[in-house]
């Protein structure tokens, strides 16, 4: 039974809804349930046949998700960066809108609304991998998977990764919404069929075989979350405050063990501004504190090379030997971290200049080596700091190069108390999940947690607090099929994106366009 194409002004206001739910799937709210409903909706919404029309309602879609999911960047930088960036990544979601109107032209897609499910949940990962390398290196916050930490689907990230949960969130939205047009046709019969075989696919990600248990014996850490003042981008102005915080929140950590009880002190990202190699109290007293504990120390600090720039590093500080090994993150972020075209940002943002100095990026995978005494052989930490956990690529190399657990180094302190920080940790989840080891988000003030392998906070802290945790985790050294053959099924989604299109765009010839404006439901 044929529908007819919704009005225009019809599918903006879906396009709007549709937004306003997807975000509302994510942390803060966290009702993920809702990420299905925001598909739906802008499923509903791109039925017309014009791909100029279709981009618009993407970008419409696109704004009403992006604008209030990302408001933490207007906290830190300002309204107009945070419009800026709003609008690019709105940008992915009106080619989206594009490429599904012409990747639905296709004879056998226009004619069979089933065969639409896939092919709209692959174009919509292909550009969700898209907008994930590019520009300036791309900006993956909003990936459809991680509003699902804490749904079934969540567990589909062991099978696939990111990508794959994705893909199913998308499927499930688009099976809502063909079951709403069934309705509408009073065929509840088909209605029906599609509402079950959605909660069906959501209720297999139960099936995935999450194991948590050790395979390699278990490391002992302690998390220090010292805390800075709330100062947005100024937080940082009082440096050795904040080193003296960490140092502080370290010591603590004597309340709730006896030294040499831990394997490992974690601090997060920018835990010191004062490098304590360069700076010969700095390292003292760095020093001095793992010492005290008799533990080697995670750092969170800066260099500033000969070569000119500014590394962000994770550095492995010994009691006795001091620093013994680093990771430099790889992936700075644009217009935070580091200004692309200064000349030409400055026009539209004074706050570029408070980045006096670029952060240049690193150049190795994110491994740490740390020679435990206890367990009588080297552990390998995965470092992964801060936006950095929002790549797959980078966490699955960390991973592939032998990281028995992850540690998330982070600074949210920049944020204020924006759901950036409960956004990160859903990243983290699934990076859990996805890889089969321990993880643990250590900020420098929230929200920092540990999580098991199969994706579960076992402790947290709260925003703007000093706290301390000390956990032990299980070691694994067996690889996940996500982390083995992830980055295979990112480059066949990607492959497969690109071909429905170009099928499509083909494949309309053979179809007269007023023919196109309905479709059959089958």
């Amino acid at each position: 039974m044929p529908f007819a194409a919704p009005r225009r002004g019809t599918t903006l206001l879906l396009a709007v809804g549709g937004g306003l739910a997807c975000d509302a799937g994510f942390p803060g709210l966290g009702w993920w349930p809702l990420a299905f409903v925001g598909i739906a909706l802008l499923f509903l919404a791109l039925g017309r046949d014009s791909a100029r029309w279709n981009a618009l309602v993407g970008l419409t879609f696109g704004l009403a998700f992006f604008l209030p999911h990302i408001t933490w960047a207007k906290f830190a930088v300002g309204v107009v960066p945070w419009f800026g960036l709003s609008l690019v990544e709105a940008g992915s979601v009106a080619l989206f809108g594009a490429a599904w109107a012409w990747a639905r032209r296709g004879a056998v897609i226009w004619s069979r609304t089933r065969f639409q499910v896939p092919v709209f949940a692959v174009l919509w990962v292909g550009l969700e991998e898209a907008r994930s390398v590019w520009p300036f290196g791309g900006f993956p916050w909003g990936r459809l998977a991680f509003s699902q930490a804490d749904s079934p689907l969540g567990r589909m990230a062991w099978l696939g990764g990111t990508p794959l949960v994705s893909a199913v969130v998308v499927v499930v939205g688009v099976m809502l919404a063909l079951a709403f047009l069934a309705m509408r046709r009073i065929d509840i019969g088909v209605a029906s069929g599609y509402l079950l075989l959605g909660a069906v696919v959501v209720g297999s990600g139960w099936l995935v075989p999450l194991d948590s248990s050790a395979q390699a014996g278990r490391l002992t850490v302690g998390a220090v979350q010292g805390n800075v003042p709330n100062l947005g981008l100024d937080s940082f102005q009082q440096a050795r405050l904040v080193l003296d915080n960490h140092l502080t929140g370290t010591y603590a950590l004597l309340d709730q063990v006896e030294p040499g009880a831990l394997d490992l002190v974690l601090w997060p990202e920018n835990g010191t501004d004062i490098d304590p190699r360069a700076d010969a109290t700095a390292g003292a007293a760095v020093s001095a504190a793992a010492q005290a504990l008799g533990a080697p120390i995670l750092v969170g600090t800066d260099e500033y090379p000969e070569s000119g720039g500014r590394l962000n590093e994770g550095l492995l500080w010994d009691p006795a030997l001091g620093p013994v090994d680093s990771y430099a993150k790889q992936h700075p972020a644009p217009f935070a971290e580091y200004i692309p075209m200064r000349d030409i940002a400055r026009r539209f943002s004074e706050a570029v200049d408070r980045v006096r100095t670029d952060m240049v990026p690193g150049t190795e995978v994110g491994l740490l080596e740390l020679d435990s005494a206890r367990l009588g052989r080297v552990v390998g930490i995965g470092d992964v700091i801060c936006f950095e956990v929002a790549y797959d690529d980078l966490v699955r190399d960390a991973v592939l190069a032998g990281a028995e657990v992850l540690v998330v180094q982070t600074n949210n302190a920049t944020f204020g108390a924006t759901d950036e920080s409960t956004q990160q940790l859903a990243m983290s989840r699934l990076r859990a999940i996805e890889h089969g080891r321990a993880t643990v988000q250590i900020s420098t003030v929230g929200v920092s947690a540990v999580i098991t392998p199969a994706g579960l906070v076992v402790a947290d802290t709260g925003l703007f607090t000093a706290e301390q945790m000390v956990a032990g985790l299980p070691l694994r050294t067996e690889l996940t099929p996500a982390t083995r053959f992830g980055d295979g099924l990112t480059w066949a989604l990607r492959a497969l994106a690109v071909i429905c299109t170009v099928a499509g765009m083909a494949g309309a010839a053979k179809i007269r366009r007023v023919d196109r404006e309905v479709a059959d439901g089958s």
